[in-house]
C-alpha cells in the first residue's frame, strides 16, 4: 500500500511539473524528458484528446459500464498511454476503454504513460496496440494490419516482426477482408467465427459466399461442416446456380441496396406476372429488433 501511495504522489509530482511552462518538453533530448517520458502521470482527463487514428470502432455500452465499476471500486489499474501534442495537451495512443470508462464516472484525472511521437509512429503504435488485445474480433484485427499496409507501408514481414506473429496468421487475417461485407459484419457480431470465414474465402463469388453464409446460420454448421460444404460447393458437378431465374433490372439493384441496409442477403421472388415477394432473414432475437429498429427509422 505504501509504494502505491508513493507512486501516485510522484505521478502527481510530474503532473505539476508537466503544467510548468519552463517545462515544457517536445523532444527526448529537452531538460527533464528523462523524468517524464515513460513514467506514469497522473494527467487530468481534460487535456487529452482521442486519437483519430484509432482503429478500434465499436465500444460495447454494457462493458463500458461494468469497467467503469470496477474504475469505481479499484481505480485505473492499467495506465493509458499518450503522446505529448503541445504544452498540457496529449493525444491518447491506447486505452481508449479506461478513458472513456473514467469520464463516464467523472473521473478529473487519470494515470498516463507519456510517449513523444509523430503521426505516423502514433498510427502504429496504436494499430500494433488493438491487434496485441484479446477482445477484437478477426474483422478488426484484418482491417488493423491492412491500415499497418496501406498507410505505414509495412510488409507482411515487418509486421510479424512488430506484433510477434507468424506471416502466415497475418496473412489468414487479411484474407478475411474478401469476404462480402455482410458476412464480414456477421463475425463482427458473433454469428460466425474465424473458421468459418476463413473457409468461405475459397468461394469466389460473394453471391455464393452469401448463400453458404445463409445455410451456416440457418442449419448452425460447425466449421468443419462448412468446409465439406465449400468443398463439395467448388466440385464443378455439384455447383448451383445462385439464381433459378432472370431477375429484373430494378430488383437486381434494389435487392443489393436492401442487403446492405439490413446487414442479410434478401431473397427476392418475382412470378411472370411481375408481382413478387421480399424475404429478410434473421438470426436470433437480438438480430430481429436489430432489423426492427431499422424499419422503423425508414418510416
Amino acid at each position: 500500500m505504501a509504494k502505491a501511495t508513493k507512486k501516485q504522489a510522484l505521478g502527481r509530482g510530474l503532473s505539476a511539473l508537466l503544467k510548468d511552462p519552463s517545462n515544457d518538453i517536445q523532444s527526448a533530448q529537452d531538460k527533464n524528458a528523462d523524468t517524464i517520458i515513460g513514467n506514469i502521470v497522473e494527467l487530468d482527463l481534460d487535456a487529452i484528446e482521442i486519437n483519430p487514428f484509432q482503429p478500434r470502432t465499436n465500444f460495447n455500452e454494457e462493458t463500458l459500464r461494468e469497467l467503469a465499476s470496477s474504475i469505481k471500486e479499484l481505480g485505473v489499474i492499467q495506465p493509458i498511454t499518450v503522446r505529448k501534442l503541445e504544452f498540457n495537451k496529449f493525444q491518447l495512443v491506447s486505452g481508449e476503454r479506461r478513458f472513456r470508462a473514467s469520464k463516464l464516472i467523472g473521473l478529473a484525472t487519470i494515470p498516463a504513460y507519456i510517449r513523444i511521437a509523430n503521426d505516423q509512429e502514433s498510427l502504429e503504435m496504436a494499430l500494433v496496440e488493438n491487434i496485441q488485445r484479446q477482445d477484437l474480433d478477426p474483422i478488426e484485427i484484418a482491417l488493423s494490419y491492412q491500415r499497418l499496409i496501406d498507410e505505414i507501408a509495412l510488409t507482411q514481414e515487418q509486421m510479424s516482426e512488430r506484433v510477434g506473429k507468424k506471416r502466415s496468421t497475418i496473412a489468414n487475417y487479411l484474407r478475411l477482408l474478401k469476404l462480402d461485407p455482410i458476412i464480414q459484419t456477421g463475425m463482427r457480431d458473433g454469428f460466425i467465427s474465424m473458421g468459418h470465414g476463413r473457409a468461405m474465402i475459397n468461394i469466389e463469388n460473394q453471391n455464393d459466399q452469401l448463400d453458404i453464409y445463409e445455410k451456416i446460420i440457418t442449419d448452425k454448421l460447425s466449421v468443419r461442416a462448412t468446409e465439406a460444404l465449400v468443398k463439395n460447393y467448388n466440385q464443378p458437378t455439384n455447383k448451383k446456380t445462385v439464381e433459378s431465374q432472370e431477375l429484373p433490372k430494378f430488383v437486381k439493384k434494389g435487392v443489393k441496396e436492401f442487403s446492405e441496409y439490413f446487414g442479410h442477403k434478401i431473397a427476392v421472388k418475382v412470378s411472370k406476372n411481375g408481382k413478387g415477394q421480399i424475404t429478410i432473414p434473421f438470426h436470433s432475437e437480438e438480430d430481429f429488433n436489430r432489423i426492427k429498429k431499422l424499419v422503423q427509422s425508414a418510416k
